[in-house]
């Protein structure tokens, strides 16, 4: 095999131009192509199996038995070529039978080789079929030779397409002319209607073999100027009416485009003899190739990134500029795509975009956390919906349930009409009591406040009605940097939300980062445990890494000159942790005010009750925090050993069950006689019948979502305390069968505010 990658694929291309240029039939042109492949390859075996009515049929090869062409078909799935087509990943085995997905095929005489190398041959990101390689000997492919065969299937793809040997690649369910219900992953929420748009056409790569290198290498230097001046653009002219995580981003984004590493790859690509669009798409299957095998959230997101920006650069290169950002909407928009990047989102008129739908997308991905701050609700996870959904349809978005209808007929539209008219009444409804204390209705005053991890989410605390930030998520800076937040950036983000927030309280939790929260910029502390939110994350890694816990702090102290600086330190096991957290934290505290900085008019001290252990030192903690908070997502996984994001165990717990509420009353009542108030996180206190029932056990702080502000201050304000605490106490010495129903009935005879 020649020495490069490049090299080997060049020569092959070379042959395969020629072979393309030249009369005859498209069988008979494969027919050479394979013997071309297995001679420059020194291979026994080359075959071409393509798709044809929903089976992969070998179509030409080189080394097995002729009779067997045309004869051999594998259903998709079945066998390694099926398994290839099927998965879209490469197979490389040293011994082809051992693989559990083997299929021996007696006809083709294929058992007398051992190794065995397939690629996928992609068009318009389906399989249209696999190329294969065998040799005799047992062994495992170089790089060199999986690189080159990649290459071919990709000019392969643009000759078979061309000469109509496949049936074209399946794009999903057939779509008819009624209704259509999708259901996806809830990224943001809200209610949405519109005429659906495709964010990009998706743009074919028509002419694959390069006349001239350099003439195509001229081009993608040229794409790649154009493609950094418009992030550049974006970067400066983004409007969040304050910078912050947003322009970190972009800033993460800025600094793909300018990788060299990836405009190396394109070269290289360019050097086997590709054209420069085909170069950019080589890579951009290498890139999905390589998300097949990472499962850490964070760092696909960084593969989106990098995939949209192949987008991007290939519409450059190829002229066609023109995705729905830049012709303009001129209606209510449902967007759709793929996925979408931070950058593309940026440039929609939001007058008119509604909803964003995706077939990917995710919780973490940066432009979630962009759709979050402007307002625009956003479904991921919707398979194959580029491909079930026309232009110009009308789409009718659920992004609380997380469902769409494309093509809802007048039934549907009554129904979605009256339930959008039902949520903007209870948002009227919200709002109306907005400026309104939490108040029950024999007098006892219940604080509300809300979690975060934008600047923006503190300017807006007017809006929610919230008492304050009672969790205010610091390693979301570190989430969605590129490079580790120094000390003075972090310092501008916490006095933005100081300032943000007024006369307001803000509770600062520090870094919980580690365990399924990875850095991409910090390898050494990756967390490949099975169970990681149990491993080494929040203040264990703090704790270890003291250099970031204590640029942390200070960056908060001088962050709140003059203020009360409020610090709350998560997952805490046993005091010990607490008192090693606090003492870094004074250790700051004296160097600043021996530096004469600026200093916070009172710093006070809390602790996140997550890990059960805790509860049973709270004697021993208790006189040495200011507050403590029960953030009760990891509490109650952690109690019931339940991981809750199996969704076989979604419903073997509930937060109403007696053994939580047990648990959480006697942490209220040990901290109400130590004289400590204690807040609740998490998605427990957003919920209006859980909220009731902690109100029932003495919890009279809150910290949960935004949305849950009004819905929560509603059912407090309708609620007589006394008596919720009555029927509790009575409930917990003897738990009925089912507390939820038994709630729910007492919530409604009372007339309580639950829905």
């Amino acid at each position: 095999m020649p020495l490069t990658a490049a090299a080997s694929a060049r020569e092959i291309l070379t042959g395969l131009h020629e072979v393309m240029a030249k009369r005859g039939s498209a069988q008979s042109k494969l027919d050479r192509v394979v013997d071309l492949i297995a001679e420059a390859m020194t291979s026994d075996v080359c075959s071409i199996y393509l798709l044809r009515d929903n089976s992969l049929e070998l179509f030409a090869t080189h080394g097995l038995r002729k009779e067997a062409v045309h004869v051999t078909k594998l259903r998709m799935g079945e066998g390694l070529v099926g398994t290839i087509a099927a998965s879209g990943r490469i197979l490389n085995l040293a011994e082809a039978a051992e693989h559990p997905a083997f299929a021996y095929r007696p006809e083709t005489g294929e058992e007398r080789f051992h190794s065995f190398a397939g690629v996928p041959i992609v068009r318009l990101e389906s399989p249209i079929g696999v190329l294969a390689v065998q040799h005799a000997e047992p062994r495992r492919y170089e790089e060199v030779e999986i690189e080159a065969l990649q290459t071919v299937a990709m000019v392969l793809s643009e000759m078979i397409a061309g000469a109509r040997l496949v049936d074209g690649a399946k794009r999903g369910r057939l779509r008819s002319a009624g209704p259509l219900r999708l259901t996806g992953l809830r990224l943001v929420a809200g209610m949405a209607r519109g005429e659906a748009v495709f964010h990009e056409p998706r743009v074919v790569v028509e002419h694959t073999v390069a006349e001239d290198t350099e003439a195509e290498r001229a081009r993608v230097y040229s794409a790649f100027r154009r493609m950094r001046e418009q992030i550049d653009t974006m970067a400066r002219e983004a409007e969040f009416g304050m910078t912050g995580e947003h322009q970190e981003i972009l800033e993460t984004y800025r600094m793909f485009a300018y990788d060299e590493g990836w405009s190396r790859r394109i070269n290289e690509a360019i050097d086997s003899g590709l054209t420069a669009e085909a170069a950019i798409e080589r890579v951009q299957q290498r890139t999905r190739a390589r998300m097949l095998d990472i499962d850490d959230p964070l760092l696909q997101e960084r593969m989106h990134d990098l995939e949209d920006l192949s987008n991007r650069l290939l519409r450059i290169v190829s002229g066609r500029l023109g995705t729905a950002a830049q012709t303009g909407l001129a209606r209510d928009t449902v967007l759709i795509a793929r996925n979408l990047g931070p950058a593309d989102l940026l440039e929609y008129d939001k007058r008119r975009l509604k909803a964003v739908l995706l077939e990917e997308g995710s919780l973490t991905s940066h432009m979630t956390i962009v759709a979050r701050a402007i307002g625009v609700p956003v479904i991921g996870r919707l398979s194959d919906i580029r491909h079930s959904v026309e232009e110009g349809e009308a789409i009718l978005v659920d992004g609380d349930a997380g469902s769409v209808i494309v093509r809802p007929n007048r039934a549907l539209v009554s129904g979605f009409e009256h339930r959008m008219a039902m949520s903007q009444k209870r948002q009227a409804q919200f709002a109306a009591i907005r400026s309104l204390p939490a108040e029950t209705s024999d007098g006892v005053h219940v604080s509300v406040m809300v979690n975060a991890g934008l600047a923006e989410d503190a300017a807006t605390l007017s809006m929610s009605g919230a008492d304050g930030i009672g969790l205010f998520r610091t390693e979301f800076q570190f989430l969605v940097s590129a490079t580790l937040p120094g000390r003075e950036r972090q310092q501008r983000l916490y006095t933005k939300v100081l300032d943000a927030a007024g006369d307001k309280p803000v509770v600062f939790r520090t870094v919980d980062i580690g365990g399924d929260k990875a850095l991409p910029y910090l390898t050494d502390i990756q967390d490949e445990a099975e169970n990681p939110a149990m491993g080494w994350r929040a203040l264990r890694l703090s704790l270890d890494r003291t250099a970031l816990m204590k640029s942390q702090a200070r960056a908060l102290i001088e962050a709140a000159p003059g203020k009360v600086l409020r610090v709350m330190f998560p997952m805490i096991s046993e005091p010990w942790e607490y008192e090693e957290a606090r003492a870094l934290f004074e250790e700051q505290i004296a160097w600043a005010r021996k530096a004469k900085r600026a200093m916070p008019s009172r710093i006070e001290f809390g602790a996140m009750l997550e890990v059960p252990s805790l509860a049973e030192m709270l004697d021993q903690l208790l006189p040495r925090v200011d507050f403590l908070s029960i953030g009760t997502n990891d509490l109650t996984q952690f109690l019931f050993a339940a991981d809750r994001s199996d969704p076989r165990l979604a419903q073997r717990y509930d937060w109403l069950s007696p053994a939580i509420l047990r648990f959480l009353k006697r942490v209220l009542d040990q901290a109400r006689a130590a004289n400590v108030p204690v807040r609740v996180c998490g998605e427990m206190a957003g919920r209006p019948l859980e909220a009731m029932a902690l109100v029932g056990i003495g919890a009279e702080n809150f910290s949960i979502t935004p949305a849950a502000v009004g819905p929560v201050k509603a059912m407090v304000r309708s609620l007589d305390a006394a008596a919720i605490r009555n029927k509790l106490d009575r409930l917990l010495v003897k738990p009925p069968r089912d507390m939820r129903k038994t709630l729910t009935d007492w919530a409604r005879r009372h007339s309580v505010t639950i829905s």
